[in-house]
């Protein structure tokens, strides 16, 4: 073989789709031996407790997707996926075989039992029928049951780059037209709970006065990690940060006109940069969603883990840890090669529905071949309503996340490239050790 036609063929494999042939069944002890593994969820939105006659919960995620148009959600996570049944069955005891009317409402009957004899215990309930010992829950504020240590709060962090007039965005994607409103919201919110009724007049002002104060008194409260959104609402092609230029545009259209999109992005650039500094300061990781989301115009192409790489070169973040939440899916490779860097981690929480077992396994080998370390389990749990919430989505990620670990894990002993002693201890570290060791918490 030449050696140009040696060079085009290993740019052909490294371009192409994953190749692994997975494992087509997992070792049936192995796979109980994970399921006994208490597990530390790294991305979730689980809902507060709701007495009778309060207000139902409206905080579990800065950009709730039910104010964009309508799409249709990926297969294994509508409403009649026969999997729920399982769900019921584990947490609520459910007697059926299908899905009919009368049957859920039966089900929604079992439920309001659970969940009136368990009370504000109830989000701790549903962890311990999980084998979760503590989910991170990305919420804007935390609640009744969500309490340390079972629940860490991660909180949203996208508005304080948005100081400025953001009507050029919401007239270029339908979809921001829903979104930066919420955006808007919690930025009046997060004034107002330093006091501040106006937007201070210069940059550094706004630095000082209400980003930095947000994130202090956030990490006070129990904050663990900060959370971007950032590509429901723009692409994630963070760049170098430029003062100047941040500092004329914060001031030229702080209180009139509308920056340019280029203007616009120097100043978000400069925001970004700032907080992700203050939060190596802060002992906190940076939690970056990066994921063909929800949304028919959502822009997949800006979700690209690659478009990062520039923010985990600086050498100035270094302090910093970043997660890449779900992965990257579907450019779980591109995020692989970042896994190079020394503070960058990948959790593989929604995957965990939008992919079956055996698909997600073959994600999942491929990442513990190479930096086993930097690989964190998650659910991303959130609610579809009453029949399936999200103990339910918890359920199902839960028990597809562990197959797919005990399915990965078995291919790799078959062939010889790990012992049954190494392929457990890789597992808990996936489950959980990583985890303690990215976030400090305590190893029972």
């Amino acid at each position: 073989m030449t050696r140009s036609v040696l060079s085009v063929a290993l740019t052909l494999l490294l371009l192409s789709p994953l190749t692994t042939f997975s494992q087509s069944a997992a070792d049936p002890s192995l796979l109980a031996e994970i399921n006994q593994i208490k597990a530390i969820d790294n991305h979730a939105h689980p809902l507060r407790y709701v007495g009778e006659g309060e207000k139902p919960d409206d905080e579990f995620d800065a950009l709730p997707l039910d104010v964009i148009e309508s799409f249709s959600p990926p297969l294994r996570i509508l409403p009649t996926n026969p999997e729920f049944i399982g769900a019921w069955k584990a947490l609520y005891g459910y007697n059926y075989e299908d899905m009919t009317n009368q049957h859920v409402q039966e089900l929604l009957e079992l439920k309001k039992r659970v969940l009136g004899a368990q009370g504000r215990n109830f989000p701790v309930w549903v962890l311990d029928r999980l084998n979760i010992e503590t989910m991170f829950a990305n919420r804007i504020a935390m609640g009744s049951g969500l309490s340390v240590p079972r629940f860490r709060w991660v909180s949203f962090v996208d508005a304080l780059l948005f100081p400025l007039s953001n009507e050029t965005a919401k007239q270029s994607n339908r979809d921001y037209a829903g979104l930066y409103p919420k955006e808007e919201q919690l930025l009046r919110r997060y004034l107002a709970e330093l006091n501040l009724k106006t937007f201070p007049p210069t940059l550094d002002q706004y630095l000082a006065k209400v980003v930095t104060p947000t994130l202090e008194r956030q990490k006070q409260n129990g904050v663990v990690a900060l959370k971007f959104e950032a590509a429901y609402l723009r692409l994630l092609d963070f760049g170098k940060p430029e003062s100047t230029t941040a500092k004329r545009v914060y001031s030229r259209y702080l209180l009139r006109g509308e920056p340019s999109a280029s203007d616009y992005k120097s100043l978000q650039d400069y925001l970004f940069h700032y907080i992700a500094q203050e939060a190596g300061r802060l002992g906190l990781a940076i939690h970056i969603h990066v994921l063909d989301g929800g949304g028919g115009n959502y822009r997949a192409s800006g979700s690209n883990p690659l478009l990062l790489e520039s923010t985990f070169n600086d050498p100035t973040l270094r302090k910093t840890n970043f997660v890449i939440v779900h992965g990257g899916y579907p450019f779980t490779r591109q995020t692989a090669s970042m896994f190079g860097k020394p503070n960058v981690y990948a959790d593989f929480s929604a995957q965990t529905f939008l992919l079956y077992p055996r698909a997600l396994s073959e994600v999942l080998r491929d990442w513990l071949e190479s930096y086993p370390d930097r690989v964190l389990f998650g659910t991303d749990a959130f609610s579809f309503g009453p029949a399936i919430d999200w103990p339910e989505l918890a359920w199902l990620s839960n028990t597809s996340g562990r197959q797919a670990l005990a399915l990965a894990l078995t291919g790799m002993m078959n062939d010889g490239e790990i012992t049954r002693e190494r392929a457990l201890e890789l597992a808990r570290m996936v489950l959980r050790e990583n985890a303690i060791r990215l976030y400090n918490l305590p190893n029972k």
